[in-house]
């Protein structure tokens, strides 16, 4: 039996808008039985699965949700490395699919992609917000942010079985040093960020809760996070707009405001699909 080239796991809760999208641009141009498909319907009420099988792809349902372990239930369909892990509002090509697979090959642990971020109908306070972070964050990404990530089977013996962690890109990051794991130049996927201010702003505070939660249980980032110099550095030299800077703080603000309102209630938040970017037509990867 022939294995196939790349194992990929779609974890997916409600993403039956999305998943097409995601799944055509995946499997375009694929070779037959390059690529092993496993969508993890976990927990849904909609039409996700359906649309998964549609496609051809293997597809496991389970009624308990999280990602973390729809993510375990996927890893375990697998048969073969190395294993990609994508999310399912995430476009990935199979050349860049390619890339990664040639990455591992050439010894690398871990591999993901380089995000480039689609921020059309997003608010102007949240595109300025977005265009400082990524270039704060262009040499310091690795494995996080990307929505997707590809593991040796070398890595997987590092991270799997994976806990049920909120912030998994997080936790494999920190699983691996700089020189291990990385992303791949050539390699490029699409994310589509959170519309409003008020999505945004969960999103990033939920950033926070899962890094916060990686550094109790001892995964704690060896790199410098970002502080306010860096900000100040970058609009002195033009490589930032003020007026993006001052949408930056805000959000930062903001999420941290969130984020003590909810501790002083004693209140969480659960995950929930972020709907905002998720009524964009796709576009070229």
């Amino acid at each position: 039996m022939t294995v196939p080239a790349v194992s990929v796991v779609v974890p997916a809760h409600n993403e039956a808008g999305v998943l097409g999208r995601t799944l055509r641009a995946l499997l375009d141009g694929a070779a037959p039985g390059e690529l092993d498909v496993v969508v993890v319907a976990n927990a849904c009420t909609d039409g996700t699965a359906d649309v998964a099988r549609a496609f051809g792809v293997r597809v496991v349902e389970t009624a308990e949700p999280g990602k973390a372990n729809a993510l375990v239930l996927g890893d375990r369909a697998c048969t073969g490395f190395p294993r990609l892990y994508l999310d399912a509002d995430v476009e990935l090509g199979v050349a860049s699919v390619r890339l990664l697979a040639a990455s591992a090959a050439a010894g690398a642990l871990a591999a993901a992609p380089v995000p480039r971020y689609d921020m059309a109908g997003a608010s102007r306070l949240v595109a300025g917000f977005h265009r400082v972070f990524e270039h704060l964050m262009r040499d310091r990404r690795g494995l996080s942010g990307t929505g997707a990530y590809l593991l040796s089977e070398a890595g997987h013996a590092r991270v799997f079985p994976m806990p049920r962690v909120i912030a998994d890109d997080g936790y494999v990051h920190r699983s691996f040093t700089e020189g291990e794991a990385g992303a791949v130049p050539g390699a490029r996927s699409l994310v589509r960020p959170p519309r409003t201010v008020v999505a945004t702003v969960r999103r990033r505070a939920r950033v926070r809760r899962g890094n916060a939660e990686l550094d109790r249980l001892g995964h704690r980032a060896t790199a410098r996070p970002i502080g306010l110099s860096e900000v100040v550095t970058a609009v002195r030299s033009g490589a930032v707009r003020v007026g993006d800077a001052g949408c930056y703080l805000a959000v930062l603000v903001a999420e941290r405001a969130l984020l003590l309102w909810r501790k002083v209630r004693g209140t969480d938040s659960s995950w929930s699909v972020d709907s905002t970017s998720r009524s964009t037509p796709s576009a070229a990867i």
